[in-house]
């Protein structure tokens, strides 16, 4: 970690690009592993076999987050594990009943583009 005071920020010409307020400026540097890892794994998402398989995953999160967020289900109505189970199962069955109904509708549901492909290039 290396702390800068305020005599040291206020005249360097690139403070407005880095810090804001008038306290001192922190920044906190990862240690050499977690660095390098963290560099190797950037790189890795301009891969193309990457961001097809992060396109898969970006799916995945979309069709829970719609279980979670959309059908309450961090809350069971029931007691136990068999019981929550079925109550998964059956909403489950319930959201693919709506993205069948909405196929058949003139709006079809058109799933979002991926965000590994909108990610700006490093």
């Amino acid at each position: 970690m290396a702390r800068f005071r305020p005599c040291q920020c206020n005249p360097c010409p690139d403070r407005p690009a880095c810090a804001r307020g008038t306290a001192a400026r922190t920044v906190n540097f990862l240690p050499q592993h977690l660095h390098e890892l963290q560099a190797q794994n950037r790189a890795n998402q301009q891969d193309s076999q990457w961001r097809r398989l992060h396109a898969t995953r970006s799916g995945v999160e979309g069709t829970i987050c719609e279980f979670i967020n959309g059908h309450r289900a961090r809350r069971s109505r029931y007691h136990g594990h068999r019981k929550t189970h079925v109550q998964h199962v059956l909403t489950g069955i319930a959201i693919n009943i709506e993205r069948l109904a909405s196929r058949t509708t003139r709006h079809p549901h058109r799933p979002r583009p991926s965000s590994s492909t909108s990610m700006p290039a490093a």
